[in-house]
């Protein structure tokens, strides 16, 4: 009897998402499906998008970010939502990997409530954005501003964030052809890069 295969285990995960796969459930029976979309959204570093909201935001909110302090919060938080592909299961998958240093987060704060968050795995100079979510006026755009400017921190190159919508469009996020991706992910995996807490200029307020 051959042993089961577990697709959600880390070994298969870095091995997938270095090679331009990531798994989302079935919405229906559960099982793990694989996806290299076509187009692929992603953000070159120095193209992120500040808009005049968000610049305000960034100078009069108050809020205040920090890095890897609430992960499993945010996990929970991006998962709920009425639809989402946040199982059980991939809750479990993404903590492991957490512990293992491969996922990471950004918490947005104010007044010592959790009001956004942005979370993924990371690989060399590669970050794959997986979920982000906000409870007050552009505190998951704060975020995904923070993250970005500690992965040119890091030296990191490429911020993917899979399937482009209108949001991430505003923001400065670029759809790229498989082909492209794979270029792409292939040349920022030779990085030898770490994301880390230095890399962070504001555990104060923005």
């Amino acid at each position: 009897m051959q042993p089961s295969f577990d697709p959600l285990d880390p070994v298969v995960i870095e091995y997938a998402y270095r090679r331009g796969f990531f798994p989302m459930p079935h919405p229906e029976s559960g099982e793990v499906l694989w996806y290299d979309p076509d187009p692929r959204a992603v953000f070159f570093l120095d193209k992120f998008h500040i808009s005049r909201s968000l610049q305000k935001s960034l100078r009069k909110k108050g809020y205040t970010c920090t890095f890897d302090t609430a992960f499993e919060k945010v996990v929970n938080k991006c998962a709920d939502r009425d639809e989402t592909w946040i199982n059980a299961d991939f809750v479990q998958m993404y903590l492991k990997m957490f512990s293992l240093g491969k996922a990471h987060s950004v918490e947005v704060w104010s007044e010592g409530e959790l009001v956004g968050g942005v979370f993924g795995l990371c690989f060399g100079g590669v970050f794959n954005g997986e979920s982000m979510f906000s409870t007050a006026d552009d505190a998951s755009k704060v975020a995904l501003f923070h993250l970005v400017e500690a992965m040119k921190n890091a030296r990191m190159h490429l911020l993917e964030v899979q399937f482009m919508t209108p949001h991430l469009a505003s923001l400065g996020a670029v759809g790229v052809s498989k082909d492209q991706y794979h270029a792409l992910l292939e040349k920022a995996l030779l990085t030898n890069a770490q994301l880390e807490a230095h890399h962070f200029k504001s555990k104060v307020k923005s």
